[in-house]
């Protein structure tokens, strides 16, 4: 129980259906779903384009997204990818030949094909109740009518909107400036697509005027985009990977996300007595910190796109785990491992969990990657261009390397918790690079701490990146010197670190628990 004299807010419990996101009105826009007839993935689809509007700078049409989904009735989970591949014209040779190391952010090159408006076509035909014309609804109002700019989204905006470009400043900023907090901010452009697809489904995006708008753009703006790379866009299902912690079993999208590199970082936590650590003690941040050195050493190293991924039975092997945590002095830093890094930082993800009343569970993150992605726009429709092609390496004969067709190394993970053979916990934790780590810290703090779920959403985070062990505001200003001392170059962020998402399922009482990260606007709502 959390202490009534503390600010803070109390877990959202429920038992007719529950949602859970980073701004409320995408969150009653799920919930408005759940009230019509629809389920789960119906809820997550109209939260993901409802955040469209509510988020511009973390998510957009012109993204990629993952999904986990526990239909009803069963404890089987599946994985949708719905992550786009570069275009057929991409090379990492003319790059490299034009003096690029890494992928340009905020140029072309950079864009690859969105895969989400495929991805939530197909969830929409393989698991949802109701039609596009109902779960797109909700976003569509919002974009023709506007909503107000919450206080976190106008923060961030101050600082993201320097990153757009063209007809891109047209679309997104008023009178040249970043809104200021309730200002109401519209998105016709995004209501005439979403009406599209509604009425056409995925075609309405990927075929027609939709598609020419985003190809010649990208053309004008010397890409190499064509209408055959749109129109073979496609998402697949799959299975999770998993690893199994304190005894609960932590499912994760496999790659080309980075969920993988969760699960290792875990297997490493599970070589030491974590549970005897204080939460925020230096002992607990020292351990993650040389856990997540490793764990995303390895990451870059092998995580590509499946086809090329060869390495993932390695990377999920405890006998790995072993030999990296022997690698970990419990009382000094390592020095950062040299990875052949692709991503570079950034924090610019959203994420929705829904579970129904018959039991279907979803866990479904989307993404543009950075700050208004490339910070390009489609001239039309005004369509953001995720820059998720930053994420593949230049490196000749790496697995993630830039080539035609193929898909990057993505940061964005969604997560499910399964227990005693039952899925207990859809949750996710925002942040870019971080989520990983996030995952880790998040059923750490469950499972060897025993907090509750708003709890553990809650305390204070740290990340350990770039050679410098960042640190939230929330621990003990004295953790900065135990920190040091064990030779971690430490900070504190400006910022916080992330947000995160969750709905936890007591099958024992019929109840569900709901948790929203106070990092970000949002909330849980339940019925």
């Amino acid at each position: 129980m959390r202490d009534f004299h503390r600010p803070g807010r109390s877990e959202v419990l429920a038992t007719g259906g529950m949602v859970a996101t980073s701004h409320p009105i995408a969150a009653q826009a799920g919930a408005q779903i759940l009230r019509a007839g629809g389920n789960a993935a119906d809820a997550a689809i109209a939260m993901a384009t409802t955040l469209h509007v509510c988020e511009p700078h973390m998510c957009g049409l012109g993204g990629d997204c993952f999904v986990l989904v526990k239909p009803a009735g069963t404890e089987t989970v599946h994985a949708l990818n719905g992550s786009g591949r570069a275009p057929a014209r991409a090379s990492s040779e003319a790059l490299r030949a034009a003096g690029h190391t890494t992928i340009p952010l905020d140029d072309p090159a950079s864009v690859t094909v969105p895969g989400a408006v495929d991805a939530l076509c197909r969830l929409a035909a393989d698991h949802g109740r109701l039609g596009l014309d109902q779960t797109l609804a909700p976003a569509i109002h919002h974009a023709d009518t506007g909503v107000p700019v919450a206080a976190r989204v106008a923060a961030d905006w101050v600082d993201a909107g320097a990153r757009l470009k063209g007809v891109a400043r047209d679309f997104y900023l008023m009178q040249g400036a970043a809104p200021a907090e309730r200002a109401i901010f519209r998105a016709p452009g995004q209501a005439e697509v979403l009406r599209r697809i509604a009425v056409r489904g995925r075609a309405g995006f990927y075929e027609g005027e939709v598609a020419e708008d985003m190809v010649a753009s990208l053309r004008a703006m010397g890409g190499v985009h064509t209408s055959e790379d749109f129109a073979e866009t496609a998402c697949s299902w799959g299975e999770p990977i998993s690893a199994t912690y304190r005894g609960a079993e932590l499912l994760e999208h496999p790659p080309n996300g980075q969920g993988a590199t969760a699960a290792l970082i875990l297997n490493i936590l599970s070589q030491f007595d974590m549970a005897s650590m204080a939460p925020d003690s230096p002992e607990r941040v020292h351990i993650l910190a040389e856990a997540t050195k490793l764990g995303y050493d390895a990451r870059d190293r092998f995580i590509s796109d499946p086809e090329t991924c060869d390495r993932l039975d390695h990377m999920l092997s405890m006998d790995t785990a072993a030999k990296l945590a022997a690698l970990i002095d419990p009382a000094r830093a390592l020095e950062t491992p040299v990875a052949q890094a692709t991503a570079a930082v950034h924090r610019d993800t959203v994420l929705m969990c829904a579970v129904d009343r018959d039991g279907m569970a979803v866990t479904l993150i989307h993404s543009i990657f950075h700050a208004f992605g490339s910070g390009l726009a489609s001239d039309r429709f005004g369509l953001l261009f995720q820059n998720r092609g930053a994420g593949f390496s230049l490196t000749q004969g790496h697995p993630n390397e830039m080539a035609p067709r193929r898909r990057p190394m993505h940061t964005i993970i969604p997560a499910m918790l399964r227990e005693d053979g039952r899925v207990t916990l859809a949750f996710g934790v925002m942040g870019g690079q971080y989520q990983a780590t996030g995952h880790a810290h998040v059923l750490g703090n469950l499972r060897d701490h025993g907090m509750g779920l708003q709890q553990a959403l809650d305390a204070p985070r740290s990340f350990a990146v770039d050679g410098t062990l960042e640190l939230e505001h929330g621990y003990d200003p004295a953790l900065m010197e135990a920190i040091t001392a064990r030779g971690h170059a430490a900070l504190w962020r400006p910022e916080p670190l992330g947000g995160a998402q969750a709905i936890g399922i007591d099958h024992a009482r019929g109840v569900l628990i709901g948790a929203s990260d106070p990092r970000k606007d949002g909330c849980a709502i339940g019925l």
